[in-house]
Formats: structure tokens, sequence, C-alpha cells
């Protein structure tokens, strides 16, 4: 077991170092967040269900090399499945416990070992409360709002309406960070907190792809099945010669020296084929 440390104010992930309240210090045991990661703060119901858990392993495995690290709390359910799921694909995964990081007064003792893994595979414990402090119940939202604070971004999976995980959610909200919900069986009530969240306007993720849009990382949808560009009419074709490299579409309407209402009745073809998108003012090819 590596030595638990204080983290200077400089070491404090940058993120944490913007919400209103940080923490006065914080303890550390392991590898701080790699240089260049998203964090991305898994949170969810402790009663998870079969679905829960599924869900939460595909989703962390579809992260596999991807520069993203896993923050998630240690507790029961969810937290433990997320840290889990990221040891089995290499991820780095860091745990915020609501207690010190002592393995005496870990909560459940049952999840001493995980830390012990956790630390053996290049993560990190992280605590502002003191190595011997024992958890709490008012101790959960103080953590809750480091979790929220150091992330990019917050993956909501299963909570009742009343929950710490709203908490979190709610925080991140607050602290103008990206909030992702996976929707459930509308039947379960570990889907209500979730239902709600997407009511109010958080992002819906699907997929591996729609985090790594919530983290503003590439999305790595697979290659559109029409690439025989054979198959394509000499209109088209023309689009995507020019596209090549990315430009905008004025620039793109104007080398082609088609007729500005065909032209953009091609693009949207194309678009729809899969072959194209447009992201901030500029025209690419998907493959």
């Amino acid at each position: 077991m590596s030595d638990i440390r204080d983290l200077g104010k400089d070491e404090y992930p940058e993120l944490l170092r913007e919400i209103p309240d940080p923490p006065a210090q914080l303890r550390y045991e392991g590898t701080l967040p790699l240089p260049g990661n998203k964090l991305l703060a898994v949170v969810g119901s402790r009663k998870f269900s079969p679905y829960g858990r599924e869900v939460c392993e595909s989703l962390i495995a579809g992260l596999t090399d991807e520069p993203v690290t896993i923050v998630s709390g240690l507790a029961l359910g969810i937290d433990s499945i997320a840290h889990r799921a990221a040891l089995r694909v290499g991820l780095q995964t860091i745990a915020i416990p609501g207690s010190g990081l002592d393995r005496s007064i870990i909560h459940p003792r049952s999840h001493a070992g995980l830390a012990d893994e956790i630390i053996e595979n290049g993560g990190g414990l992280m605590s502002e409360y003191d190595d011997l402090m024992p958890s709490g119940v008012w101790a959960f939202p103080r953590r809750n709002r480091i979790m929220a604070g150091m992330c990019h971004a917050t993956l909501v999976i299963e909570a009742e309406k009343k929950s710490g995980t709203l908490i979190t959610s709610r925080l991140a909200t607050e602290y103008n960070r990206e909030v992702g919900v996976v929707p459930g069986p509308i039947h379960s009530s570990t889907s209500e907190g979730p239902h709600m969240l997407i009511r109010l306007g958080a992002a819906l993720i699907r997929d591996h792809n729609d985090i790594l849009e919530l983290l503003g990382l590439k999305r790595k949808d697979e290659a559109p099945t029409l690439l025989d560009i054979e198959d394509l009419t000499s209109d088209e074709k023309t689009f995507i010669k020019i596209l090549e490299n990315p430009c905008s579409r004025d620039d793109l309407v104007r080398l082609s020296k088609i007729e500005i209402g065909t032209a953009n009745a091609i693009l949207s073809l194309l678009e729809i084929k899969g072959l194209i998108t447009e992201e901030l003012g500029e025209v690419r090819k998907t493959f």
C-alpha cells in the first residue's frame, strides 16, 4: 500500500480549484489523474438492477483506450461496479469515499480490497477527511461536491427521486459541468431520477460515443457502410474529393461550382448517408 499524503493546493484537480467551496485539505493515495485525461464521475443507485450493472459495465468498456479517468465513491452498487469495470479494461479510476482513507474505516469494509486494487493499478484514493474519520450520512453530500467539482462530466445510471446521486448531478449543473443520464425501464423506481433529469435537460446517454461527446472528445461511431465511392453520383464525388481537407459549407459550395440549391441538397444527402458531418462551422468527411 502506498503512502497517504496531503495534496498541495497546486496539485488539486484543476476544475476542483474553481468551485465556490473547494476542500481545505485533500488527503491522497496513489497516482494523480493522468495529465490530459477527461474526468468522468459515474454515480448511481446502491440498489442497482441487472440492467444498471450491464449498462454501467458496457458503457465503461466502450471507453477502453480513451483518455478518460473514471471517478466514483467506492460505495455499494453502481460506484463499485464502475470502479471494477474501469479496472477490467485498463482505465484509470479514482475513488472518493465518504470517510478517511485508512483501510480500517473504509465503508463498506468489503471494499478495502477494492481500494487496494485501485492503487495497485495506477489509480488513486482522495478524501478531504482525516485518515481515521469514519463515514456518516452528513459526509456524503460534501463528498459528492468533490466528485462533481473535479470532473468534466457526471454520468447518472439509476437513481431514485430522492438520492445522493441527484445531489451530485445538481452540483455538477451548478458548477457548469456536463450531466449525462442513462434512461431506464419506465416502471422501475430507479428510473425516476434519471428520467426527471432528462426532462430537465440532461444529455441522454445511449452508448459510449455519447459519453465521448459529453466529455468533448471525438465520437468513434462505426464508419458508414456506404464507403464505395464508385456508388456515388459525380456531384457527390466532387464534394468528397474537395473534403480531403475540411472546410466551411460556403467554401465547399464555391469550390464545387455547383448551383447553391442543388449543392445544399447533395450535402444533406451525404450527411444522411453518414459520409460527412458538420460541426463548429466546418464540414468534414467521416471516413
